[in-house]
């Protein structure tokens, strides 16, 4: 009988445990669940404010409807552009400092990636005639770039992004920086044009202004090796994107580039695009154009190689399920799909 009142008392305590467990607990998922609404809202705020649906855009060539990215295989064109106020020319009639094209194989989750450099010698449909693929954007915007590209390779083109130099510092800023590596030593212009990044060669930590001096810098090499530097650093910002201690950081990226960014991708669209991260970072192959320089005309221009042109065009139309048979390319050649699926789940190209 002695026993009962102490018995009683651990039973409240057990009791009151409990309850405070219980409390902390649905305290903890109240506030992971209001944080995530505030993501969300936050997230469709930014994209809202950066989407723009272009004029006279229909639905691309080679598509008889649009894509659905969460089912689909699907092509993005990136455009870097510089629409500084010192340059005066603002973001519609700027030329491409960037110029990146991404297929995405929805049944593979892999990522085709290539740079397009910008001296490239093409024929721009927009104003008829051949010339640099950069001047297209000055010419007629966004739209004459994209149907640059459909032209040049024979793909449909299903979304677009376009950025400016804030932007790209402030998605890599908000990741924390990223790692890359600096082929050599360099000071380089920062985004107001002053000589202020200085670069040691070797494997850094990079934050953004860092980050896009490395990604425009051409002086020591040539625009191949720039594209390649692009491709590498796109890589990184997807390796810790990717990451989980990003997630937390997602919201600082939103906000930044709602208003230095503009896509015709919906809110709803671009989560979509969360399905290529689920499984960590995906398999993303750098492909190359090949050809050579040309002063003929008195102004340089590279003049690309119509063989190469056309295995890539064969390599990304493949990619996006045009042609029967699906391929990914690598460093060292193409491979089949069904290789790569074979292939050890670590193993990417470089």
């Amino acid at each position: 009988m002695t026993n009962k009142p102490t018995q009683k008392k651990g039973a409240s305590k057990f009791k009151l445990f409990l309850k405070v467990t219980m409390l902390v607990t649905l305290s903890l998922a109240i506030c992971a669940t209001a944080y995530g609404v505030y993501l969300t809202k936050q997230a469709k705020h930014a994209v809202d404010q950066a989407y723009e649906e272009l004029d006279e855009r229909n639905i691309p060539n080679n598509r008889e409807a649009k894509v659905e990215p969460a089912d689909d295989n699907v092509s993005i064109l990136i455009l870097g552009v510089d629409d500084s106020e010192k340059r005066g020319q603002g973001a519609e009639h700027s030329r491409t400092d960037a110029l990146l094209l991404a297929t995405l194989n929805n049944k593979t989750k892999t990522v085709k990636l290539l740079s397009i450099p910008r001296d490239s010698y093409v024929y721009i449909p927009h104003v008829g005639y051949r010339d640099k693929i950069n001047h297209a954007h000055a010419f007629g915007g966004t739209l004459a770039s994209i149907e640059t590209v459909e032209e040049l390779f024979d793909i449909p083109i299903d979304y677009y992004v376009r950025m400016n130099f804030h932007a790209f510092i402030d998605i890599v800023d908000a990741l924390g920086g990223i790692e890359a590596e600096v082929p050599y030593d360099l000071l380089e212009l920062d985004e107001n044009d002053k000589r202020t990044v200085d670069l040691k060669a070797g494997l850094q930590t990079l934050d953004g202004r860092e980050a896009l001096a490395l990604a425009r810098t051409r002086k020591q090499d040539s625009d191949i090796e720039r594209g390649k530097r692009q491709q590498d650093i796109i890589k990184a910002v997807a390796m810790k994107a990717a990451s989980f201690t990003s997630l937390t950081k997602y919201d600082d990226i939103l906000s930044a580039v709602g208003s230095n960014m503009k896509t015709d991708m919906s809110f709803k669209e671009m989560r979509s695009f969360f399905s290529y991260l689920t499984n960590g970072m995906p398999r993303i192959d750098a492909l190359t154009l090949t050809g050579y320089d040309d002063t003929s005309k008195g102004t340089y221009y590279y003049k690309l190689d119509q063989e190469n042109v056309d295995e890539i065009s064969h390599i990304l139309q493949s990619h996006l399920g045009l042609t029967p048979e699906s391929t990914n390319y690598s460093s060292t050649g193409t491979e089949s799909d069904s290789a790569y699926k074979e292939a050890d789940d670590d193993s990417m190209t470089q």
